[in-house]
């Protein structure tokens, strides 16, 4: 968030990229990392956080059992009001949820379908938001076809999407769209990033779009990238009016990387102003 601060132990979290976007009747939305005042006015700013869970391994030291605790008191404190999740099995999925608390709901299934595999869940806050539609697909050729998986990915792949109402501002609405792209090929990546631009391009162009997710490469510095932003897409890192300090998204359990890869994105419409974003450690 703005305030970057360290949790007290250092459990292995992956680092969460968050954003707070305003979404205005025509289809600005503003973007920024965090919670907090400021930003937006009476545009309603709305939080949107990435966060890659890391799946619920029970291996110690870095075992779900020792990291759950630390995630809840991050996402509480936090409290975005969407959160794009990336690695989730549905026990830990439901963890989450439970420890949000009963404020929030989430939308999502498994990749191998059903509670199979890991999820691309998409949790968000019923007393700000309601799903007006949602639905997923595949990354590959057949992306109507369920754990497909056609460009020779490590693992099947696929997006989660939900058109929102907000019910703070009027019921304006808008796009959350939530992946996490190949970790072992980049071709896959790259043809994942054009599939989900096309998947984009076919949606309600009046309504603003924000796509959370882990990308597996790095921004400004990879194809998938430039395939993202060539889609329209803008990177609400750039366009923030206020930053936070930059950090590799991944660590692997090791120390942070200041000036490191950015690995997980929030993307949106071009009409987004960012207010503020950052990586919360």
């Amino acid at each position: 968030m703005s305030d970057v601060r360290r949790v007290t132990r250092r459990l292995g979290l992956r680092t969460a990229v968050a954003a707070a976007v305003t979404v205005p009747l025509l289809g600005t939305v503003s973007a920024s990392a965090g919670r907090g005042g400021g930003g937006g006015g009476g545009d309603h700013p709305l939080d949107v956080m990435t966060f890659n869970l890391r799946f619920a391994s029970t291996a110690e030291p870095h075992s779900w059992a020792t990291r759950r605790p630390v995630m809840r008191e991050l996402l509480r404190r936090a409290a975005p009001d969407v959160i794009g999740t990336q690695e989730g099995l549905y026990p830990q999925v439901r963890d989450i949820a439970s420890d949000l608390g009963g404020r929030y709901d989430w939308i999502g299934t498994g990749r191998a379908g059903g509670s199979r595999d890991e999820f691309v869940a998409v949790f968000y806050d019923t007393e700000r938001l309601a799903p007006a539609e949602y639905d997923h697909f595949w990354l590959s050729d057949t992306p109507e076809v369920i754990a497909s998986n056609t460009w020779g990915g490590s693992h099947v792949r696929m997006v989660t999407w939900v058109r929102f109402r907000d019910l703070r501002a009027g019921g304006r609405e808008f796009y959350v769209l939530n992946t996490h792209l190949d970790s072992g090929s980049q071709y896959a990546r790259v043809r994942a990033a054009g599939l989900i631009g096309q998947r984009i391009a076919g949606l309600d162009r009046a309504l603003p779009v924000v796509v959370t997710g882990d990308f597996n490469s790095a921004a400004h510095r990879n194809p998938v990238y430039d395939t993202m932003l060539d889609a329209g897409l803008v990177d609400t890192w750039d366009t923030a009016a206020e930053r936070g300090a930059p950090y590799a998204t991944f660590h692997g359990y090791r120390p942070l990387v200041p000036d490191g890869d950015r690995i997980d994105w929030i993307l949106t419409s071009p009409g987004v102003r960012a207010v503020r974003t950052a990586v919360d450690t």
